[in-house]
């Protein structure tokens, strides 16, 4: 670790870690071996804002994660319950530099276009605003089109990246055509899955302990939603600063205005000489790209004036000053002056109405495409068909000439590309084209009458989402999504097309189920809500009960059961989906649908019913010469065996689906939502706790935990995480179960699992009950457990109902403790969720005992109804609980050979696991009967 220039590298490579994460591990090293207190850390880590604790054990997790504590077994920090955190590996200090790194080049997380050699007349601005950045922590470069902003921006962006340790992100809003979409393109740029219809509380909780530089690029179209989610931002994140660009202000409390002045030209002066002329900016930006495009420009005096002429007219703004110097190689400066002159005159006569500056610019593009040939002008406006970059083969798929071969489209393509008047730009292994915002702008004007040119755009992108469909659900991280997310903003403008007044519903219909799968892979749930929902609408009887219907259906169930809950139009589509395969005859999708519709009422707490489709989707199963099928429908009996209380089985089926093992299949499984081998070692855990193995339950917890992590999958890793809290709680490891407690809420709260998030907090709830603080435990509970019933998300709410009535209890509000007891009985035999029957009822005798007239009678027809059912179910934990509780009261009453006869064999069941609470608390009390 090297202090003074914050890094932390290992083995030659630094280690991506977050600027306050990196200060945490700097207050823990520079105090070695000595306890750290909670209150001490957070005051050193955020000295200028009040925080939660959550938020210093979140970065604690992640400091472990990064550096591989526990690994091989390698300690670096420890936790000392209720004092602090202590760093606990040798530290070795040396006072040798090397040399100084390369900071700017080697952080992995700066997402920023690439640095110019060289930028013109821009160094001022560029440090004025560096310091006016930090001062007031937003501000917004306002100027008219093309005078440089975006330039400007990306250079105080590689000004700043030292100083942000790496943490800058240049986020382009120029290809959105939606303002709705402005806070998904910013989560996506972070590397975050979008999982609601609104990702911002998301965002405000990713960003709001973060340091880091956001620069959001062309927000003029978008400028409302902007301004709301940059005033948001900062509002709610003291470390976040955010520089803008637009044609105008955001007009937004705290925002400081910038307005960037076109480049300096000098004036009309007759005794200009080229060496004064060279000193002003403008001058110099059009010398420099007149070389630059193969003009041999002898830049004497006389030239000197003329080139100040230019400039003049084109007011500075440097990208009108670009396009011109790029025509001197052809048509020389003289008559480079003399078309700009004409064009300009002829524009100022029909445009007295615009602002001084676009008549300029307009007036630069006039000029520019009436220098094209014909055909370099039709396939320029055809291009102005796409939305940000796009690819050759989409270019030449796309632009069509009936007279003309590919081959002259592809030399006009090249030629467009030299003439300036397309950028290029590699992403990845493949280049990427793109007109410039203003050129398409000025290609569009008049918008875009060729349906046959719309059409063809349309099918080549439902063409290019079937093909590309396999890679879509591996792309777990913004780098890996960058070379497609302009094809996406593509496929939504061929979309908002289709499904317009004049467009092409048929051809929309094929090209959103196309997309929905790809949305859902991406999590872009909101839109796969949207074009699902829009494109069932259009559905008509020819496309009715199509494989797209089925594919729409289907999009339309999953996104609305992520981002509303297990609503009731989330199950008619899933079951119409199910129909279809159904009367299709289509084995494998019904196979997957019902296991989508075995999850919905699952989550909905209706066991039986889930029970039902896992038994019909196993059923044809082998009828499939697929492993990965039968490993789901393994997977869904043994989770509904294990909820419905049959252990034995429950255990065999998801020991089998994980004996067929993932491969190469794995990435496919997370297409439909989840990974459904991961969620089969979840659910082992639980069941191997219940049948009486904690250690192997513990073992098999943390692993599942590892696989999901390594997987980078938000639901996955929420559904580990959730149940590996459950078996932590169970064993009594509260310490292992608050780091898996805190990282569920931070990793929910990042990605919008809503559900997931309300199941982290009622853990933590619990811990507040186990930990002395049952008062404001119950009351968080209870908040929870009103977000899970909103939402229809049952999974969890009998165990935490039966944790709060530990809670109420130790409060002294027995009456209502045993309402709630008697009521979750009830609701549990309904659904048949009987593998928590035993805990229930063993739950409701303890109630007994703490009334006031201590109910001993009917405490104990309630033990031993515990044991009964312990004993059907083969659940050896509970049976454990039931017979401890039972010993106690026999002991008391004087029978302690009948207690000690009960408890003895039981305890002998445990194989493994000795050191867990119910284990010690046994054999303590069996030592007692002695």
């Amino acid at each position: 670790m090297d202090p003074n220039e914050r890094l932390l590298t290992k083995n030659g490579a630094i280690v991506d870690l977050g600027a306050r994460t990196l200060d945490t591990l700097m207050v823990l090293v520079s105090s070695p071996n000595e306890i750290v207190g909670k209150r001490e850390l957070m005051a050193q880590v955020w000295p200028d804002v009040t925080v939660e604790e959550g938020s210093l054990r979140f970065h604690i997790s992640g400091l472990r994660k990064a550096l591989g504590d526990g690994e091989n077994g390698a300690r670096y920090i420890t936790t000392l319950a209720g004092r602090g955190y202590c760093f606990v590996a040798p530290i070795t200090r040396s006072h040798n530099r090397r040399g100084k790194p390369a900071v700017t080049a080697s952080f992995p997380r700066a997402a920023v276009p690439g640095h110019l050699l060289r930028m013109v007349g821009r160094q001022d601005d560029v440090l004025t605003l560096a310091r006016e950045l930090a001062a007031s922590r937003f501000v917004t470069i306002v100027g008219p089109g093309g005078v440089g902003k975006t330039t400007v921006a990306a250079a105080v962006a590689h000004e700043l990246l030292e100083d942000f340790a790496g943490a800058v992100h240049f986020v382009e809003l120029g290809a959105l055509s939606d303002s709705g979409l402005v806070a998904s393109s910013l989560a996506l740029s972070l590397g975050l899955s979008v999982r609601s219809e609104d990702p911002t509380p998301s965002l405000i909780s990713h960003l709001h302990d973060k340091r880091m530089l956001l620069i959001l690029d062309n927000c003029e179209h978008v400028i409302d939603a902007a301004a709301t989610l940059a005033t948001k931002i900062v509002m709610s994140g003291p470390g976040i600063h955010i520089l803008a660009t637009s044609r105008e202000a955001l007009r937004v409390d705290g925002e400081q205005v910038y307005k960037l002045a076109p480049l300096g030209f000098p004036s009309d002066d007759p005794g200009l000489t080229a060496a004064i002329a060279l000193t002003f900016p403008a001058t110099q930006l059009f010398v420099e790209r007149a070389a630059a495009g193969g003009a041999r420009l002898e830049f004497d005096d006389t030239n000197a004036v003329i080139v100040a002429s230019i400039c003049r007219k084109l007011d500075g703004v440097a990208l009108a000053i670009e396009l011109a110097a790029g025509r001197v190689g052809a048509y020389g400066l003289s008559q480079t002056a003399a078309l700009l002159e004409q064009k300009l005159s002829l524009l100022w006569q029909g445009k007295r109405s615009a602002p001084p500056r676009q008549q300029t610019l307009k007036a630069t593009l006039d000029w520019s495409f009436g220098l094209l040939s014909v055909l370099e002008r039709e396939v320029l406006r055809q291009l102005a068909v796409f939305v940000g970059d796009f690819t050759l083969e989409a270019a030449l798929a796309v632009v069509s000439s009936a007279n003309t071969d590919q081959a002259l489209i592809f030399g006009a393509l090249d030629s467009l590309v030299a003439k300036s008047m397309i950028a290029t730009r590699p992403i990845g292994a493949m280049m990427r084209y793109r007109l410039l915002d203003t050129t398409r702008a000025y290609t569009r004007e008049a918008g875009i009458d060729d349906a046959d040119l719309v059409t063809r755009h349309a099918i080549y992108y439902q063409r290019w989402l079937e093909q590309a469909g396999a890679e879509w659900p591996t792309l777990s991280n913004a780098a890996e999504r960058a070379p497609h997310l302009a094809g996406l903003s593509n496929v939504r403008t061929a979309l908002e097309w289709c499904f317009d007044v004049n467009g092409n519903t048929e051809i929309g219909i094929g090209l959103a189920a196309a997309a929905v799968p790809v949305f859902l892979a991406m999590s872009l749930l909101t839109e796969c809500h949207r074009w699902s929902e829009r494109a069932i609408l259009a559905l008509g009887d020819t496309t009715r009960g199509s494989v797209d219907e089925l594919n729409l259906q289907r999009a339309l169930g999953l996104s609305l059961m992520f981002t509303r809950g297990n609503s009731e139009a989330a199950r008619v589509a899933l079951n119409r989906s199910l129909v279809i395969a159904e009367e299709r005859g289509d084995t494998a999708n019904q196979l997957q649908l019902l296991g989508r519709l075995h999850m919905f009422h699952h989550r909905t707490g209706e066991q039986e019913i889930a029970l039902s489709y896992a038994r019909r989707g196993f059923a044809i199963s082998h009828t499939l010469a697929d492993p990965d099928a039968i490993a789901l429908a393994h997977t869904t009996v043994g989770v509904s065996l294990s909820y419905t209380g049959e252990l034995a089985d429950a255990r065999a089926k998801l020991e089998a689906s994980l004996r067929h093992g993932p491969g190469s299949r794995r990435t496919s499984t997370i297409f439909q939502g989840s990974d459904h081998y991961n969620i089969a070692g979840a659910y082992l855990a639980r069941t191997l706790w219940l049948q009486g193995y904690p250690a192997q339950a513990v073992a098999r917890a943390h692993q599942t935990v590892e696989d999901a992590a390594g997987m980078d999958h938000p639901v996955t890793l929420s559904i580990a995480l959730m149940w590996a809290a459950s078996v932590f709680l169970w064993v009594g490891d509260l310490q292992t179960a608050e780091e898996h407690v805190d990282w569920a809420i931070s990793h929910a709260q990042s990605h919008s699992l809503l559900p997931y998030l309300a199941v982290g907090r009622a853990h933590s709830a619990e811990l507040a009950i186990r930990s002395g603080d049952p008062g404001g435990g119950v009351e968080a509970l209870r908040t929870c457990l009103k977000q899970l019933h909103a939402a229809y998300f049952e999974l969890q709410t009998t165990a935490l109902n039966i944790t709060l009535v530990q809670g109420l209890a130790a409060t002294d509000r027995h009456d209502e403790a045993i309402s709630i007891i008697d009521e979750t009985i009830r609701m549990a035999g309904v659904n048949g969720e009987l593998s928590y029957m035993p805990e229930l009822l063993r739950m409701k005798g303890r109630m007994f005992l703490t009334k006031p007239q201590l109910l001993l009678d009917s405490a104990e027809i309630c033990f031993v109804q515990s044991l009964e059912w312990s004993r059907r179910r083969g659940a050896v934990a509970w049976e454990l609980r039931a017979a401890i509780d039972l010993s106690t009261l026999l002991a008391a009453r004087g029978s302690v050979d009948h207690a000690r006869t009960m408890l003895q064999p039981i305890l002998a069941q445990f194989r493994d696991g000795r050191n867990t609470v119910d284990i010690k608390a046994g054999e303590s009390l069996l030592a007692s009967f002695a």
